[in-house]
């Protein structure tokens, strides 16, 4: 998972100002694509700036549909679908059903959605 650290613009031109470097050398720092004694440095500032380590996660689209069922399509290209009226799920891969359950609980989605975002 990619991870950076959010900081201010004000913040991000003051580090400009002390370190004495342009706004890419900032930016790779800041977004982990440099490793140097610099980018360690730049980070470390950010952080005692009220740098927030931030990480980016995959989006997962839900749709709650008109016919009672939930719906989520995971970055790898599978689907889940959750029914609401009789508690049964399945999960779609490449437009093939590759596993059924029923009496889904609210607890057993993420171990799902889990398990569906192995599949390759």
């Amino acid at each position: 998972m990619k991870q950076y650290i959010h900081i201010t613009k004000e913040v991000r031109k003051h580090l400009m100002k002390v370190f004495k470097c342009t706004s890419v050398m900032i930016w790779k720092a800041l977004n982990f694509e440099s490793d140097s004694n610099l980018a360690r440095k730049i980070r470390k500032a950010a952080y005692e700036n009220y740098g927030i380590l931030m990480i980016e996660l995959p989006s997962i689209e839900t749709f709650h549909d008109h016919d009672n069922y939930m719906r989520q399509y995971l970055p790898n290209g599978a689907m889940l679908e959750l029914s609401k009226d009789d508690a049964s799920g399945d999960v779609f891969f490449k437009g093939l059903k590759v596993r059924h359950y029923d009496c889904v609980m609210l607890n057993d989605i993420e171990s799902i959605q889990n398990w569906a975002m192995t599949l390759r």
